[in-house]
């Protein structure tokens, strides 16, 4: 089925697809969606259901359950369970939101995302590689370090502030309904994009964010930040790496990555978004100078001249 999705989606850009809803019940699906929840071992929702309880209830009871609320309309996703975790590479005491849905709904994000994420990733483009089938942290890093070696030491860093919590519903919506036209399937991503979090005894419903910690949010962001992805390719100004909401800029001179810093403010403000202040800079990687943080690893410039099949050896003894 994904396979057959993917390939209708590439060959044909413009076409919108409008029978989606009745793949999100299949058994098979929700076989599968089940399989990747109960892998992920995650914590209980709201509802205090853990993984060892669902299994006692009976898998295929639940799934049967899901399957009929789904055909039927009636399906209704419980609030998330908001959490706070440290934050890595962040001051001590840092912490990020992490939302938990209960485990009957990770089943159903679960499904939404097998259904969806050939579609979308159809049209993903070469520089994003966050939360994509096939694609790896190590596979943006390699185009970091060619880049590098090509000649392109001027690097913009930044991330995303709060991405997450403040993609817009209307406009996140809006760049779904670009493949999906389904009444079926957005009805039931609004559903879940409204289910609001559970913090502090009280229900939050923001009109924004698509809360972190469930299986299709990861999905949403890209699909959203495609946009930025797209625009950038049209008149970028150098080499955009980006994974998830952490993103940089690989350029030739000072100039350039002056002029694609002041272009990603303006994408992302079209998007309703904002670079973070405290992690945006631009870097020049010479040696004896600074480096840079991205995706968990160090990078300076190499501080001898090696072959080409050094390349990698030395760009990782030098991070």
């Amino acid at each position: 089925m994904q396979h057959a999705l993917y390939r209708a989606a590439k060959a044909d850009p413009g076409r919108r697809f409008h029978a989606l809803a009745d793949k999100v019940y299949r058994r098979d699906v929700l076989q599968r969606a089940w399989v990747l929840v109960r892998a992920n071992n995650g914590a209980p929702g709201i509802d205090r259901t853990t993984l060892a309880q669902v299994e006692q209830y009976g898998i295929d009871r639940l799934l049967g359950e899901l399957a009929s609320e789904l055909r039927e309309g009636r399906y209704r996703p419980l609030p998330a369970r908001r959490v706070l975790i440290p934050k890595p590479g962040s001051p001590e005491g840092a912490q990020r939101p992490l939302s938990i849905p209960a485990v009957r709904d990770r089943i159903v994000q679960s499904a939404v995302k097998i259904v969806l994420e050939p579609v979308f990733e159809a049209d993903m483009l070469p520089c994003s590689f966050g939360f994509r089938p096939r694609r790896s942290v190590h596979d943006a890093l390699q185009v970091l370090i060619d880049e590098c070696w090509r000649g392109c030491r001027w690097v913009v860093e930044t991330d995303i502030a709060d991405c997450f919590s403040v993609i817009p519903h209307q406009k996140l919506m809006q760049a779904v309904q670009e493949r999906v036209c389904d009444q079926g399937v957005l009805g039931l991503l609004r559903v879940m994009l409204r289910a609001g979090v559970l913090e502090d005894g009280r229900v939050r419903r923001p009109v924004a964010g698509s809360p972190q910690g469930g299986p299709v949010s990861p999905l949403l962001c890209n699909v959203y930040l495609h946009r930025l992805d797209r625009a950038w390719s049209r008149r970028g100004h150098g080499t955009l790496v980006r994974f998830a909401d952490d993103l940089i800029a690989l350029c030739t001179s000072r100039e350039q990555a002056e002029a694609a810093l002041e272009q990603l403010r303006v994408l992302l403000a079209g998007l309703g978004l904002e670079p973070k202040a405290a992690k945006t800079r631009i870097v020049h990687l010479e040696v004896g100078g600074g480096g840079f943080d991205f995706l968990g690893v160090r990078h300076e410039a190499p501080s001898i001249r090696v072959g080409v099949k050094d390349r990698h050896r030395c760009a990782v003894a030098a991070a």
